[in-house]
């Protein structure tokens, strides 16, 4: 549903996203993480047909985003990490002004309202809305056009841990029915739920691309956790797995009959974003 080929946007002669090429399937929840200012957002925006890249070519859900920028935009749905919406306007009456246009039909709107989960709520000012329900119906209104592909930028920043995980659902249930998403996320716990596939962008150049479980494996700092007993106390120790003085040390202690459990100590997404550009993600 995503295809980028080399996009490249310079201003003057600084690269703010460097010969991008990636892929995303129907229906994949794939994560884009990256510190501030190493080029997501100018990425988003080049996908979404808000700037044209300097070279390279994208294709969002079959159509080119230069070329055929109302194909695309006709097709997709962004929610920015900026809430605006109008706060003096009911939810309903949001959905409703945006639904026309769209030119979708308001029934449409009322059943955004009901999966949005805020039916008793339809007809207060969103002014009296949590963040979390704020968030819900910005989502409602990115889903007015039924779009193939859905860019979240930043879904639950700011959100409290019951609204997150309402939201984190809801991206699930989109992502089961065929929507593509295309996720921004400062949250590696969240990314690794979440996502079939993250990159990870320093720069303006993508440092790396795979499954979360394949990118933990590979950027293992291969020890693993030790419990034994030792005179009728459980003592821990951390011990490297590779070469000849580490295997003889696991060999004793399976051997003594005093080995207590064994964990390997596996890196977050976290651990390898930082090993990966020396930089954390704030």
């Amino acid at each position: 549903m995503i295809e980028s080929s080399a996009i490249t946007k310079k201003y003057k002669k600084f690269p703010a996203v460097d010969s991008l090429t990636f892929d995303v399937g129907e229906g994949e929840v794939f994560g884009f993480l990256g510190p501030n200012g190493a080029g997501k957002t100018t990425t988003i925006k080049i996908l979404t047909c808000q700037l044209k890249p300097t070279s390279g070519s994208a294709r969002v859900a079959g159509f080119d985003v230069v070329k055929e920028r109302e194909k695309v935009k006709s097709r997709i749905g962004v929610v920015f990490e900026d809430q605006n919406l109008y706060e003096r306007l009911s939810a309903w009456q949001n959905l409703e002004f945006f639904a026309g246009l769209y030119g979708v039909d308001r029934s449409i709107a009322s059943g955004l309202i009901d999966r949005a989960g805020l039916k008793e709520r339809a007809n207060d000012a969103v002014s009296k809305f949590s963040r979390g329900m704020k968030q819900k119906l910005l989502i409602a209104r990115a889903l007015l056009p039924s779009p193939k592909v859905l860019f979240l930028d930043e879904p639950t920043l700011g959100l409290d841990p019951h609204a997150a995980r309402e939201l984190r659902n809801v991206i699930r249930e989109l992502s089961s029915t065929g929507v593509t998403i295309f996720l921004t996320t400062h949250y590696m716990e969240e990314a690794d739920e979440l996502c079939s596939r993250v990159a990870i962008i320093d720069k303006g150049k993508i440092v790396a691309l795979d499954t979360p479980q394949n990118l933990k494996a590979a950027n293992s700092p291969g020890l693993i956790d030790v419990d034994f007993n030792l005179d009728g106390k459980v003592v821990s120790r951390t011990i490297a797995i590779k070469g000849e003085e580490s295997s003889r040390e696991m060999a004793e202690l399976i051997s003594s009959g005093n080995l207590v459990s064994v964990k390997n100590k596996e890196s977050t997404l976290e651990d390898v974003f930082i090993k990966l550009t020396g930089r954390s993600l704030e």
